[in-house]
């Protein structure tokens, strides 16, 4: 499955931003799960998981806009008890965006373990809508950020750059977040103006907690004689 995905404005903060929320300059797989979820109405994010992901640009990089922007700063506390005054716990700061953003995303759900696979839901959701039972605006990334629409890809959409696997690559990206303990786990990418194989990101299953081996108690016992 091959689709189609048309953001006209969207923000991606990194990790480590703080007071510059500065973005990742392409859409980072974890955000394409969500919002694949969220497109079928799914709450559960480990629904899916296994699921193999692709991603690709048509056209051009985005351009990167600079705006101003509100945001609130603050710690939950008891002596608070969740009234912040907006005099004293917003400040202006500055957020990067990206404008005019076209997306193809590939689908592949043999590896995933649910009884109905992702790509099922998905072709469910954009032949049949009235099936779907969802809530909200369809949103890539930050909820502000609504998307004009998603579809089947078609050839005149352009030509697609897809972002490959490198360990050497310059893009690094994450795939998936634990929220939590809010640990990234993150992939490095280059770009291939053609398919393979190595395009494929593998939303990662939790691995099992190996059972820890437990102290030998020591023997109070004396030895005998």
């Amino acid at each position: 499955m091959q689709l189609y995905l048309d953001c006209p404005c969207t923000s991606f903060p990194r990790s480590f931003a703080r007071d510059y929320k500065e973005t990742y300059r392409y859409p980072p797989p974890s955000t394409i799960y969500g919002f694949l979820l969220s497109l079928v109405g799914e709450t559960d994010m480990s629904a899916h998981l296994g699921v193999k992901l692709a991603i690709g640009i048509i056209g051009d990089d985005p351009p990167i806009s600079r705006i101003v922007r509100k945001q609130r700063h603050h710690k939950f506390s008891k002596t608070h008890m969740g009234t912040y005054p907006t005099g004293k716990f917003s400040k202006p700061n500055f957020q990067e965006l990206l404008t005019d953003l076209q997306i193809a995303v590939r689908l592949d759900s043999s590896e995933e373990s649910a009884t109905v696979k992702l790509t099922e839901r998905v072709a469910i959701a954009l032949s049949t809508p009235e099936q779907i039972t969802r809530f909200g605006g369809l949103s890539l990334g930050e909820s502000w950020a609504m998307v004009n629409g998603i579809r089947a890809y078609r050839e005149e959409d352009g030509a697609i750059r897809w972002l490959i696997k490198d360990n050497r690559g310059l893009i690094s990206l994450p795939i998936w977040i634990n929220r939590a303990t809010g640990q990234g786990t993150f992939q490095r990418f280059s770009w291939s103006t053609d398919w393979h194989e190595h395009c494929w990101v593998t939303i990662p299953k939790p691995a099992e907690s190996a059972p820890k081996a437990g102290k030998a108690k020591k023997s109070s016992r004396k030895p005998k004689a």
